[in-house]
């Protein structure tokens, strides 16, 4: 079965949304891609329509920090595709800075904060809208990050904010099989859209990157990390199982699992494995 995609955030050609909007279109589906430039969403276009075609991609530009802006997004989707099957907020930002709070400037936390939080809050408000108004209604992944688990994130503290905050906002939304807490979805009696969570790990994005310039971080880019494309091929099949999924259940889905991380760091200390794997640690 091919389903319709709308895929958030398309950057560059090193960008999990450039992968993974690769992937779906592997797989046969028809994708919408998004990004605030018109110039990256026109090149992005050029490039995945020779290789899938025109009617195979769609793309337009889209801010999520201005609601006016997604619902025209959410227009052209259902003018083009006529629904929407799956929506991925993956839009982040760490406003390509990696520095102590005390040194951040105000543009660079309002970057934050209003892309990671308020973009998709307002991003699900509308996916929400427009889905329960399908009649085979619709799944919304929120993709994390750094931070989502409580843990500490020095020297991108806002950012970490951000994403442990997405992770009681989606929970809120719909809890999952383990959370017992009544959602708000079902006390509104909407059944027909799902709230999921993403976890890709650690990407060599050039946002990852940027902030290898410490010791630490260059240990754990090459021991952890791993290149958007190699990340999309394991999430897409995933993601594209879900709609077929009877139970309509939210889900949690890990690239980089705890014991795939333990399974690497005890490699590296017994074996340097991956040692200088992206970025030369010497």
């Amino acid at each position: 079965m091919s389903v319709n995609r709308l895929k958030w955030g398309i950057d560059q050609v090193c960008s999990v949304g450039y992968a993974l909007a690769r992937e779906f279109l592997v797989a046969g589906d028809r994708v919408i891609i998004c990004s605030r430039s018109d110039e990256r969403v026109r090149t992005t276009l050029q490039d995945l329509t020779k290789e899938y075609g025109k009617h195979q991609v769609l793309g337009k530009s889209c801010d999520v920090r201005d609601s006016n802006s997604i619902r025209e997004l959410i227009a052209f989707a259902k003018s083009s595709l006529g629904y929407v099957d799956i929506w991925i907020n993956n839009a982040g930002s760490n406003a390509y800075t990696f520095k102590p709070l005390v040194e951040t400037s105000d543009a660079a936390i309002n970057e934050i904060v209003e892309t990671n939080m308020i973009g998709v809050m307002i991003c699900c408000r509308e996916a929400i809208k427009m889905m329960v108004e399908q009649p085979r209604g619709g799944h919304i992944f929120n993709m994390d990050g750094a931070g989502a688990d409580g843990g500490a994130t020095p020297r991108f503290a806002a950012y970490g904010a951000t994403k442990r905050s997405l992770t009681q906002f989606t929970k809120t939304l719909q809890a999952g099989e383990l959370c017992k807490s009544i959602a708000e979805l079902r006390m509104q009696r909407v059944n027909n859209v799902i709230l999921h969570s993403l976890s890709p790990g650690m990407v060599t994005t050039d946002l990852l990157m940027s902030g290898s310039d410490t010791e630490q971080a260059r240990f754990f880019i090459n021991v952890l990390a791993e290149p958007p494309d190699v990340v999309a091929k394991y999430l897409v099949p995933r993601i594209r199982c879900i709609p077929r999924d009877p139970k309509g259940k939210s889900t949690y889905i890990r690239f980089l699992t705890g014991f795939k991380a333990y399974s690497r760091l005890i490699a590296r200390i017994l074996f340097r494995a991956r040692k200088n794997r992206y970025v030369n640690e010497d």
